[in-house]
């Protein structure tokens, strides 16, 4: 039996394989991250620096992410930072370690004041060694702390790429999702973003806000593209449980979805007609944009060194991470056993990655790109072509027309893009599922 015949278009948001609601403590033995680490290639990693702390919570959200920093708990949590990475980079040993990659996210790192912003570059530079100046650097921010004097910042230690989180132009959108701003603010950080001559600038807008229409979204679309964005990213909006907007019983029905499907491709043809690539469901570059970053770094093989109470770290064996929570209570606990933790030579949480993980994770991280999956680097990396791995899953997806077989690569067709939030939890393996399915939201 055909089990997705009639999809639900949007199950998954995934943006990580396994999930975070998948991950669990790894205690008795919590393993020692000099023995995760000494037989890991460390010659293009990347590096994710976690700043948990927002001026707002938007009614969708459910990252980990609190509202304010009361007292000194933003000195506090970089001070554990700090320590995080000198333990971290001690555990990666004394032969050469290269950073192809770094990010800074969060919660809204610019969050942080300009000092703080210029403290947090020290850490990645001086106690983790990565060259800020010389590889890739994303940072998100908000249109009310994207102020000069941090965008400066930013700029001098080598930011290559801001992504802002606008949402919506329309005033009346940003409320209806729980987002306090007016379009002027967003107007005023926009231009300051590009005062700074930060090479990449990348627009997040959402799709499916309550009242929206094609008009609205229009209105949206256009405001984001005066600017000449290198890149927009497109989400459909998500209802969770314990955010703003999921306490208030919205429901995803089969209206909804329609809406959403119809804006999606409202959107995406208006962004191709504009100059725009598609690389991803979600995201969109402009044609003419500049390179992206270094050609060593791939994303389905390199592993991820994650510091701060959020952030993920990937081994070829396991993934790990500290706990997760969504609800207020839980995450500010999190954070303050964080910001007194002394310790941080061990893994806490996490999953651990057998052969039949890491295929799923490369083909999900592969196929669900506009480009494609290389069939040659899947053959030499797991031995066969991956029909031999995921013959029930990759058929239905092209009895459904989701997927096109060429000679050299396994391509998404439009449609089966446009389904990705329904194609890749098919993906997942049933432990993963189970997984997910036990966590108790908190």
């Amino acid at each position: 039996m055909n089990t997705l015949t009639r999809p639900r278009p949007y199950r998954n948001y995934v943006y990580g394989y396994p999930h975070k609601t998948a991950y669990r403590p790894l205690a008795p033995q919590r393993p020692p991250l000099r023995e995760l680490w000494a037989a890991e290639p460390k010659d293009a990693l990347s590096l994710y620096a976690h700043i948990p702390f927002c001026e707002y919570r938007c009614g969708f959200c459910n990252l980990f992410t609190r509202v304010g920093a009361p007292g000194e708990l933003t000195t506090r949590y970089l001070d554990a930072l700090e320590r995080q990475a000198r333990a971290v980079r001690e555990a990666l040993g004394d032969g050469p370690v290269r950073f192809a990659a770094a990010a800074f996210g969060g919660g809204t790192p610019t969050y942080l004041t300009a000092a703080e912003l210029a403290r947090l570059c020290d850490i990645a530079e001086l106690r983790m060694g990565a060259d800020l100046r010389g590889i890739p650097l994303s940072v998100e921010t908000s249109p009310t702390t994207a102020t000069a004097d941090r965008l400066t910042v930013l700029a001098e230690r080598g930011a290559t790429r801001v992504s802002i989180g606008v949402q919506s132009f329309v005033d009346a959108e940003a409320r209806s999702a729980v987002r306090p701003q007016r379009r002027a603010e967003v107007e005023a950080a926009l231009e300051r973003i590009r005062a700074a001559d930060i090479p990449i600038l990348n627009i997040d807008l959402i799709y499916g806000i309550d009242g929206q229409t094609e008009r609205t979204w229009r209105t949206s679309l256009d405001a984001a593209l005066a600017w000449r964005p290198e890149e927009l990213y497109l989400y459909p909006l998500y209802v969770r449980p314990l955010t703003g907007l999921g306490k208030h019983g919205a429901d995803a029905d089969a209206e909804w979805d329609e809406q959403r499907l119809r804006l999606y491709a409202a959107g995406r043809d208006h962004l191709l007609a504009n100059g725009y690539e598609q690389r991803s469901m979600r995201m969109f570059r402009r044609a003419d944009a500049p390179a992206e970053g270094p050609e060593d770094y791939a994303c389905q093989i390199d592993g991820m060194i994650g510091l701060g109470c959020g952030a993920r770290s990937y081994t070829a064996g396991l993934h790990y991470s500290f706990d997760y929570a969504v609800e207020t209570r839980e995450v500010r606990g999190i954070i303050d056993t964080y910001t007194g933790t002394t310790d941080f030579t061990r893994a806490e949480v996490g999953f651990r990655m057998d052969a039949d993980e890491t295929r799923r994770r490369h083909l999900l991280q592969s196929l669900l790109q506009a480009d494609g999956m290389d069939l040659a680097s899947y053959r030499d990396r797991f031995g066969a072509h991956p029909d031999a791995h995921f013959p029930t899953e990759l058929r239905e997806f092209a009895d459904l027309g989701w997927l096109e077989y060429g000679p050299d690569r396994l391509r998404l067709t439009p449609e089966g893009l446009a389904y990705s939030d329904a194609l890749g939890p098919r993906l997942f393996s049933p432990a993963v599922h189970a997984a997910m399915t036990a966590y108790e939201p908190k």
